[in-house]
């Protein structure tokens, strides 16, 4: 995707979150300590798979942490978003904010600077 030079001035856009899954991880997570890992997979509706090798990559970006242990007679894992992916995250939101913002000001100046095509034409 190619942008201008003023939605792309500072932008943060991080790969580890390209993948939606990978984002809806981040982002769910970021609002709590940590999470079993069958709760992050229903929210993110994705099968153990899934969810296992988007894990796996925000945890070798750094910014996933996964604690196994076993609850009762069942293994468990609970994923937590670690202090470098809670930053990563906050950049690549306001990276997608602020390419967001920009595009709507230069849709808002080419919209200004065009006659409405509703005006000249009338409805049919």
């Amino acid at each position: 995707m190619t942008t201008g030079a003023s939605a792309s001035q500072g932008a943060a856009f991080d790969a580890a979150f390209r993948h939606p899954t990978r984002l809806t991880v981040a982002a769910f997570l970021s609002a709590c300590d940590e999470a079993e890992f069958a709760t992050v997979r229903d929210y993110c509706q994705v099968s153990d798979s899934v969810l296992s090798k988007a894990a796996s990559a925000l945890e070798a970006a750094g910014y996933l942490g996964i604690r196994k242990g076993a609850a009762g007679k069942r293994f468990r894992a609970w994923l937590c978003l670690t202090d470098d992916g809670r930053d990563a995250l906050a950049r690549h939101l306001e990276a997608l904010q602020a390419l967001a913002s920009a595009a709507r000001d230069a849709g808002a100046a080419r919209a200004e600077s065009e006659p409405s095509r509703s005006a000249a034409q009338p409805n049919a």
